[in-house]
Parts: structure tokens; sequence; C-alpha cells
């Protein structure tokens, strides 16, 4: 292994973290309808707990509303029932076989709790990332020890993953910023 090596290594894993992050971000509910809020929604299904993509497909009526269309009939209550009792708080309605669920407008007070979650979230991504610079840096230094690379190098393949940990946190702190837009605006 070499300090070039090391660097891919990390640059691909704070990858990783980045996409973490934004996806769990786009689980955090907006006022704004769209389909990922109910891809961690678990259904019953002949017996075992599959995602409710799997039974049904969801898209977007308008931005306050989504369709829940269940592939097979029976299942339009079930898929119901996930639904109203995932902790999202919805209240779909049932329309024959097809299923609406109206997204309710949020409070300033919760708005205010979800930038508080998406500030959490971006911490949460920070610290990994920041943990996969020390992880690089005592990689780095073992190669040192094995006599892998000389100490220069290794100071300036510390450097190049310093840069790297600023580059992803800024990018963490933008993915942050815009969430907390799109939460705050009514």
């Amino acid at each position: 292994m070499s300090a070039s090596d090391v660097k891919k290594n990390a640059e691909t894993k704070m990858g990783k973290s980045i996409d973490t992050l934004k996806g769990s971000l786009a689980k955090i509910r907006t006022g704004r309808a769209h389909a990922g809020i109910l891809d961690h929604i678990q259904v019953e299904y002949y017996g075992s707990m599959v995602p409710l993509s799997q039974v049904a497909n969801v898209s977007v009526l308008d931005a306050r509303t989504l369709s829940v269309q269940a592939w097979e009939k029976k299942m339009t209550q079930v898929v119901e029932k996930a639904i109203r009792e995932s902790d999202l708080g919805l209240n779909p309605q049932s329309m024959g076989d097809l299923i609406r669920v109206p997204m309710p407008a949020l409070t300033e007070e919760r708005r205010r709790e979800l930038t508080k979650v998406v500030k959490g979230e971006g911490e949460d991504a920070k610290v990994a990332v920041r943990n996969l610079r020390r992880d690089a840096n005592e990689q780095l230094k073992r190669l040192v020890k094995d006599k892998e690379i000389s100490e220069d190098e290794e100071r300036r393949a510390q450097d190049d993953v310093q840069k790297l940990t600023d580059r992803f946190v800024a990018e963490i702190d933008k993915v942050v910023t815009q969430k907390e837009a799109e939460i705050m605006t009514v």
C-alpha cells in the first residue's frame, strides 16, 4: 500500500459519508411531498416485513400530496395502516385502491426542531469524516514505520488528507445549510 492508496481510500470513504448524510437528510420531512419520505416504512407481506416500495408504487401527486398504489388490492389496508403507524405523523386516506397521503404543514416550532436534527446529522457526518482522517494518518504512520514511505512523503500525504477533510467538511456544511433553508421556507 502506498500513500496515494491511503488518500484514495480516505477520499472514497469520505464521499460515502456525504452520501449517507444526504440519505438521512432526505428522510427528514419538509413541507413538500417527496416519494423518498416513505422509504423506511416496513409492511407485513405474507408473514415477513418488507419495505413499502416492494409492495406499492409511491408517487407525488402535487407539492403537498403523495399517492400510494398497492400492487395487490388486499394490501391497501395493510399499507395504509403501516403509513399511519409510522413515526412520520401522516394521516393517509384510502380512496378505493389508491391511498392519498397529504403532507401537513409544519409549524414554526417543528421547523426549528427539524433544523436541530439536521445540524445533529451534519455533526455526525463531520465526526465520521474526522475519524476517517485519523485512520488515514495512522495508516501513513504505519507505512513510515514499515519503511515503505519516507517521513517527507508522510507529511505531504497528511497535508493532502487534511485538505480532503476540509473539503468534505465544507461540503457537509453546504448540504446542511441547504436542508435548513428548505425546512425553514414556508
